[in-house]
């Protein structure tokens, strides 16, 4: 299910800005944006720099990860006053060490969001069972939630692939996301680290990347290469390309969309993104 060459640069690049993550902090570095207000400067900015999607994580008063639907609420209407719908707003599903899949699956139905990423080995829990999988991903298909499904390693895409050819995810504009180099020491990604994805790779579906590091930069302008999408931000990586600290996460994004134009492939839009996922 390759495209051609012919057209293959012309497939718009999607930039992802995950500008904080679960765990990030002000002590990391004094640009994570922790609060709806900062959040949504950050989104101008990369949107400014060529992000068309935000994936979103909230906290608490104390900064730490949330679900908070209220929360999730307070945040997307900061960020929709900065930037209309000029960005796709997906939110995060991650446990982080703090929810079961029982309570992520109900924070999606409450919440009904635009877009939604879910780790899959997170949801494939005993507690849930492939009735259950059925369950929320047809919810999903249904309320057209546009869905990037995390894949840590082959071993995830595999099951992934396979619980698609038995039915128990129902087809539909699925979007993936390679977590490049999760488990090596120090959480430095390798560019080399996408083949096996890609060599393993079958349904079709697109997919991008997201990498630790300071080599955050060369696994994203690789997986650009080959056809991927890319997701950058303070999240996995605070460097540039250079190895020096990055000024804030729109310098991160800027990185990618200049690797894109290196590569010949337009900048996807949010319109674009919600045309290809049907959202």
């Amino acid at each position: 299910k390759a495209h051609p060459m012919s057209d293959f640069y012309a497939q718009p690049l999607i930039i992802t800005s995950a500008p904080n993550g679960a765990y990030k902090q002000l002590s990391d570095h004094a640009q994570v944006p922790l609060t709806p207000e900062r959040l949504a400067q950050t989104a101008k900015a990369c949107l400014d720099a060529g992000a068309s999607m935000l994936h979103l994580h909230i906290r608490d008063a104390q900064g730490r990860h949330s679900l908070d639907v209220e929360g999730y609420r307070e945040a997307q209407r900061a960020v929709r006053a900065a930037v209309g719908d000029a960005m796709v707003l997906q939110v995060t599903s991650e446990a982080a060490k703090v929810y079961e899949a029982p309570a992520q699956i109900a924070m999606v139905r409450e919440l009904r969001p635009e877009a939604l990423s879910v780790g899959l080995r997170e949801v494939d829990q005993a507690a849930i069972g492939e009735a259950g999988l059925a369950d929320f991903f047809g919810w999903l298909v249904r309320e057209k939630v546009m869905t990037q499904v995390i894949l840590y390693d082959t071993a995830d895409l595999l099951r992934w692939q396979d619980l698609r050819q038995r039915g128990v995810v129902p087809e539909a504009p699925w979007f993936l996301l390679f977590v490049l180099g999760r488990y090596t020491a120090g959480q430095t990604s390798n560019p080399t680290d996408v083949v096996p994805f890609v060599h393993a790779h079958s349904g079709g579906e697109p997919w991008a990347v997201c990498a630790f590091g300071k080599t955050e930069h060369a696994c994203v302008t690789a997986a650009a290469a080959l056809g991927g999408h890319v997701r950058v931000g303070f999240e996995n990586n605070l460097y540039l390309k250079t190895g020096e600290l990055a000024p804030d996460n729109a310098a991160l994004v800027a990185q990618a969309a200049e690797a894109a134009r290196s590569l010949g492939r337009p900048l996807a839009t949010a319109a674009d993104i919600r045309q290809r996922f049907g959202a």
